[in-house]
């Protein structure tokens, strides 16, 4: 008998009747027809796949395991590797008929008819099978082109629900209609690598080659998807098949693609622009698999392998929410992956751990991983741990389908299944596209050098095209002049499209724009005007909000006693009745069509009360502002910084009329999330010319908490800033917001109250949008200095980039000695220091509280009221860390280089901060001594 590639736990030689059954206990149900627990004595775990014969097998204590069908399952299109590493087959897997004994059977039992329990699907309408055709159905179901891990899931129903899918007969066949449109959309995919290859040999475009059969893949995971309802896919991959998917899934035109190759061509659009195959792209279509309209977004993306993922996550997220799909049976996301980074990338799994939280999930996701078995250079052997590189979906139940990518019509079936998972149970599934890479990392690269023997059989492989045609010519499908009139369509469309991509002069990156705001914008993208209007407050709307906020509007509420009454969180922000200043509210008037999403920690925990008595009731003060407001969504995250500060940036991509703000627990942790900053926020509109407001808080300070609780490293942020250091700008009309328009991101340090909430709300009155950057300390809501009048927020108020010196100072400029430059909240520090020394009249402290776009025309104006002064630049940072070194060579501009600008602060340090308190108070009695020391720099040359 040949190899059994079929797994049967625990078929045991009946004892009674000849009556199959499925273990059951472990306290679930025993499946379809209940009940169900194995023999008694016996310990049984889930519902098993695979059946064994009621009985018992002397001695044996632990189920019969049925759950490992895919460890000899064909998945290799090679046939030189296993799929999974671990490549020991259990010897309870009956792969020849000497296996049978291992369950008292022989060769003579393989004739014999069973029962069929009513937990299995393998009859069909049969309710009994000789035991050689149980095991044949078992293998086809099982052991074949598909390899099927699901027996984790803790989820009777789910199981139940996979197992139908594979173990009825003739689950996995197509008719004929649906083979022809497989083939074409193979067709198309092998065709369009293959033109690619032709015209433009030399290079770069990480083809797609040995694993054509993606983009039938994607398109059938969209006709399913779409049939159940859903109008608009948000996508994420890799560079890897990037162009095709844009080509062939996406529908791009393919002369715009095709242009791309030309190196004459120019650029449009400012900024950088970025490598077509990193471009994503937006496009609303007519789905022919079911004639529906359905909207596909292509995520741009970096060569940062993985960091796309929750980023798309958090587009599609923020769809559903503007959409109202609380269930996500509208708006859904898919993910591709390759093996090396599905396996090896942490952010993978950060975004798999928000799958199921409350205001993260998106309802399921299906992730896509094209597994070419290698990584770059690297062996999977010595690239992972885990048996398989998808072992990481584990964490969230979710089912995991291997499949021989060389196997079109497995794929497809595996497709289908997962679309129909997705929207039967809004989880997350897994496919398993088992490829190779035909070609090297690039279409350059030799891998002979590091796989000789994977890419001497991969020179040896047959196309998939030619073997599934071969296939269909065989089976009568379709005709042998038919299937070459496909290819000779599609090789007509590239040829037309290559001789039109000719004419193309200009590349315009914002046609690839992946999240277009047709409506906040101009048709051609520009901004409607260059204004911003004030973003002061009518005093009824300010004793509005702050009576809210500062109260409880939901009854019998059972709030911390911490947050009541004078002096306490809550009630010392009652705004007190009559004229006069008041301490004024952090947060404005969200506009009717603003949308507030944020998360806090510590103070701003607040924002959110807990019922004392009564688990998981909550009342959120400022969304009871008024009947018809915008929601108002305070946020709890999974611990991570990566993962959730790319969602919040997904989500702010999907609608300009939202303000959205990720904070960290303290700014020092954001560098975990140093690959989103570094590679999305900074550089984005540059790249993709996507504009995008989101909000970092990043709470930065010296205030003696050590190295890892005091900066934000400000210098990281201000030395990605794009303006030019040694140019004065010259600007017609609003300096301050064709400055704004011209940078990549906004860096401030607000040090009142009125001016944060400034701050927050010309963030969305721009007409344009822009990263915005806030180092504002914690500690500045216990600073009792750091105070705001109502006047400074009423109507017509602004916020301001520098706040100039109001004291005796500014009274008789000519008299002042020296003038201090500070940011943040070193001011109250320079301030109690100048008081106890009685400077007022002689020293003159100037507050910049946007650092970057640098307010040459402020400072400017400063520098001529106090044109005799001495000028001085005072930061609590080191002096190699801080804003020192990025605002010397624009204080120099701004002087014509005639005047020195002196450095007061911490000397040079390799941490940004002591872990020693009475160290960290010497520093300051240091350098605030000397910011007042007005003989400090004299005979000193600059």
């Amino acid at each position: 008998m040949s190899q059994i590639r079929a797994l049967l736990a625990g078929l045991l030689r009946s004892r009674g009747p000849q009556f199959l059954r499925l273990p059951g206990g472990g306290g679930g149900a025993g499946g379809r027809g209940g009940g169900g627990g194995g023999p008694a004595g016996r310990k049984t775990g889930l519902l098993e796949p695979y059946l064994w014969v009621g009985g018992a097998l002397p001695g044996w204590e632990e189920p019969l395991t049925g759950i490992r069908g895919h460890h000899v399952a064909q998945l290799d299109p090679l046939g030189i590797l296993e799929a999974d590493l671990d490549c020991f087959v259990p010897s309870d897997l009956i792969t020849t008929v000497d296996k049978l004994g291992f369950y008292g059977l022989d060769a003579s039992d393989l004739d014999k008819t069973f029962r069929l329990p009513s937990t299995t699907f393998i009859g069909g309408p049969d309710t009994a099978l000789p035991l050689r055709e149980i095991i044949r159905r078992l293998e086809t179901s099982y052991c074949g082109h598909v390899g099927v891990e699901f027996m984790f899931i803790n989820d009777v129903e789910q199981c139940q629900w996979i197992r139908g899918k594979f173990e009825t007969p003739g689950a996995m066949r197509l008719t004929d209609p649906q083979k022809r449109t497989l083939l074409a959309r193979l067709v198309r995919s092998t065709r369009f690598e293959d033109f690619l290859s032709r015209k433009w040999s030399s290079e770069k475009r990480f083809g797609l080659e040995g694993c054509e059969v993606l983009i039938p893949a994607l398109k059938m995971i969209i006709d399913c998807s779409s049939a159940a309802g859903i109008d608009s896919i948000v996508m994420g991959m890799p560079h890897r098949g990037r162009l095709n998917v844009l080509a062939n899934v996406i529908r791009k035109d393919l002369d715009q693609i095709f242009c791309q190759f030309d190196p004459k061509l120019e650029a449009a659009d400012e900024g950088s622009g970025d490598v077509k195959y990193h471009l994503g792209m937006c496009h609303k279509r007519i789905n022919r698999g079911t004639d529906k309209t359905i909207t596909l977004s292509l995520m741009a993306n970096p060569s940062h392998l993985e960091a796309v993922d929750p980023v798309v996550q958090g587009k599609a997220k923020a769809e559903q929410f503007y959409r109202g799909d609380s269930q996500g049976k509208k708006v859904m996301s898919i993910l591709m992956h390759g093996d090396a980074a599905f396996a090896g990338q942490g952010v993978v799994y950060e975004t798999f751990h928000l799958s199921e939280l409350p205001s993260y999930t998106t309802h399921g996701t299906i992730h896509v991983v094209v597994n070419n078995q290698i990584g770059f250079t690297t062996d999977p052997r010595v690239a992972r741990s885990s048996p398989y590189p998808t072992d990481v979906a584990r964490v969230v139940n979710a089912p995991i389908f291997h499949v021989n990518a060389d196997d079109p019509e497995a794929v497809m079936h595996v497709c289908r299944v997962a679309a129909e998972w997705r929207n039967a149970f809004n989880k997350d599934v897994v496919i398993d596209l088992v490829s190779y890479r035909r070609f090297g990392h690039n279409e350059m690269d030799e891998p002979m050098f590091t796989q000789p023997l994977m890419y001497k059989q991969i020179q040896r492989q047959e196309h998939v095209l030619k073997k599934y045609s071969d296939k269909l010519i065989s089976q009568g499908v379709v005709t042998l002049q038919e299937f070459e009139e496909e290819v000779a369509k599609y090789d007509m469309l590239c040829e037309e499209a290559y001789s039109s991509a000719k004419d193309e002069k200009i590349s315009h990156i914002r046609h690839w724009l992946d999240s277009p705001w047709p409506d906040f914008f101009t048709p051609d993208g520009e901004p409607r005007s260059m204004s911003c209007p004030p973003t002061g407050l009518e005093e009824e709307v300010l004793q509005r909000i702050g009576l809210t906020a500062s109260s409880v509007p939901l009854e019998d509420f059972n709030l911390h006693p911490g947050g009541l009454g004078p002096g306490r969180v809550h009630g010392h922000r009652v705004p007190p009745p009559g004229g006069g200043p008041r301490e004024a509210e952090r947060a404005g008037r969200g506009e009717r069509h603003l949308q507030v999403r944020g998360g806090g920690t510590f103070s701003h925990r607040h924002h959110v009360l807990h019922d004392q008595e009564v688990d998981r009731r909550f009342c959120v003060p400022m969304s009871h502002l008024w009947p018809d407001q915008a929601p108002y969504t305070v946020c709890n995250s999974s611990l991570s910084e990566y993962g959730v500060l790319g969602f919040e940036l997904g989500f702010a991509m999907a609608s300009p009329n939202a303000l959205v703000l990720w904070e960290a627990q303290f700014g020092d942790f954001h560098n975990t999330a140093q690959c989103i900053i570094d590679q999305f926020i900074s550089p984005g509109q540059a790249k993709w010319v996507r504009n995008n407001g989101i909000v970092l808080l990043l709470p930065h300070g010296m205030e003696g908490m050590g190295p890892e609780h005091s900066s934000a490293r400000p210098e990281r942020f201000l030395q990605m800033s794009k303006d030019d250091p040694d140019r004065f700008p010259e600007f017609d009309g609003d300096f301050e917001v064709q400055q704004l328009f011209e940078c990549n991101w906004v860096v401030v340090n607000c040090s009142t109250p009125a001016n944060y909430c400034h701050m927050l709300r010309r963030q969305v009155l721009l007409p344009f949008r822009k990263p915005l950057i806030v180092f504002t300390p914690k500690s500045l809501l216990r600073q009792p200095d750091a105070r705001s009048g109502f006047h400074e927020l009423a109507e017509g108020t602004r916020f301001k980039r520098l706040i100039p010196d109001e004291g005796r100072a500014s009274e008789r400029p000519e008299r002042v000695k020296r003038v201090i430059f500070c940011t943040g909240k070193v001011f109250y520090e320079l301030v109690r220091e100048r008081r106890g020394r009685g400077l007022e009249g002689e020293v003159a402290i100037v507050r910049l509280e946007q650092i970057s776009p640098f307010p040459f025309d402020l400072v400017r104006a400063e520098v001529e009221r106090f044109s005799a002064s001495e000028l001085v630049w005072c930061q609590e940072e080191h002096k190699n860390m801080g804003y020192y070194d990025y605002v010397r060579p624009r204080f120099r501009t701004v002087v014509a280089n005639q005047r020195p600008i002196w450095y007061v602060g911490r000397d040079p340090a390799a941490a940004p901060a002591t872990g020693n308190k009475a160290t960290h108070l010497q520093e300051l009695r240091r350098f605030t001594h000397a910011a007042f020391d007005l003989h400090a720099f004299r005979g000193r040359n600059f």
